[in-house]
């Protein structure tokens, strides 16, 4: 299943050469990112996180700019032990062109024992109802 997350370019995103600076496109996917884990994790509160990205990845298409209206489409693409990977497509919201795409991993983590944890169960099944076969 595909999650949808919306951003309108800012000016602040922008950059000499005009359009969308690469940095900004990582924020969009974060905002992306924790929008979709509210998803399958809706008690996910900044005060009990269990994530950490431990790799990230854009790759750019085509160009944004200042005021576009920009799509961000992600699912889960692979679960592992203790960790999965969500994969990002940004499209133009109007035109459906593709902007960038990317990847993340991210390793469930347990911030008190500064270590990896195993998924546990009932989030696994939560993780694998969103992989698209």
């Amino acid at each position: 299943m595909m999650h949808e997350c919306n951003v309108k370019v800012r000016f602040s995103e922008t950059d000499a050469l005009g359009h969308v600076n690469n940095t900004s496109y990582f924020i969009y996917l974060e905002e992306a990112r924790v929008e979709y884990f509210k998803q399958f994790d809706p008690h996910c509160d900044i005060k009990d996180w269990k994530y950490v990205v431990v790799s990230i990845k854009c790759d750019f298409i085509n160009q944004a700019f200042f005021d576009q209206q920009l799509r961000i489409l992600s699912r889960v693409s692979h679960v592992g032990t203790k960790s999965f990977k969500i994969e990002h497509l940004i499209v133009d919201a109007h035109s459906n062109q593709h902007i960038a795409k990317g990847e993340a991993v991210i390793v469930y983590f347990n911030f008190e024992t500064q270590q990896s944890e195993v998924i546990p169960d009932q989030l696994r099944l939560e993780l694998e109802k969103e992989l698209v076969v």
